[in-house]
């Protein structure tokens, strides 16, 4: 398996009036293909932070961020869109779907930046949205879906453009604890066929669900350790 992110002391600070906030002082880390990662740590511990820089919706202040082997430290704004919409598929905590659009054209929305023609769009999102367990629901708009249905359709979509990493931000946050445990059972179906997965989390069970745990504290890694006791997603029917 190859290295697919690499950081070496990268740090962000933000000016707000005349302070400066350090988010991140000097984070190192490397992640290889195929691994599940959770990034811990309470508030204002810079997790959020780092998973913008790993995600390119932010750069570093300084030190240097390696992608698939590209470096991303200082690209323009169109460049990293580019980075983000090939290498990386966004699981947002509050879904971040269309509220107008189906299903099938949430998930597909990916591809009309990545330049495909309608018809495989919609055979690459209807692919995406039955991978998910929700073929039979590609017409429903969001409203008339659960919340758990609607994560699905935003995994779907972060799914569409088989990127090199899954992101996920807090994203059991709105759901109820059995639909979180059905979420994470998902997430672990993806990692088994060999998505690599970087997942945001505050909350201990959930994180317990990946492989690898890394604490942070005030913008830098407390603790990098193997979860020897990874959690088995209890077994339980899709949440209507």
């Amino acid at each position: 398996m190859g290295r697919i992110i690499e950081t070496k002391d990268i740090a962000r600070t933000y000016k707000m009036g005349s302070e400066i906030i350090k988010a991140l002082q000097t984070i190192t880390i490397q992640i290889d293909q195929g691994e599940y990662v959770a990034f811990m740590g309470p508030s204002g511990s810079g997790k959020s932070t780092l998973m913008n820089i790993i995600g390119c919706l932010d750069t570093p202040s300084s030190g240097t961020y390696i992608l698939n082997n590209n470096d991303v430290s200082d690209l323009t704004e169109n460049e990293l869109a580019e980075i983000r919409n090939k290498e990386i598929g966004f699981v947002f905590q509050t879904f971040n779907l269309l509220p107008r659009a189906s299903a099938l054209e949430n998930v597909a929305l990916p591809l009309i930046y990545a330049g495909y023609g309608k018809s495989d769009r919609d055979d690459k999102a209807l692919e995406a949205l039955e991978s998910v367990g929700l073929g039979d629901r590609a017409k429903h708009k969001p409203n008339e879906l659960s919340g758990g249905q609607r994560q699905r359709v935003a995994i779907a979509r972060a799914l569409v453009n088989d990127p090199s990493i899954i992101l996920a931000d807090e994203p059991t946050g709105n759901l109820d604890s059995k639909t979180s445990y059905d979420i994470m059972d998902l997430f672990q179906e993806l990692h088994d066929k060999g998505n690599t997965i970087i997942m945001v989390t505050h909350e201990d069970d959930i994180a317990h669900y990946a492989h690898r745990i890394v604490r942070l504290r005030d913008g830098l890694v407390e603790q990098d350790v193997i979860n020897e006791n990874v959690r088995k997603p209890a077994k339980v029917e899709a949440s209507e």
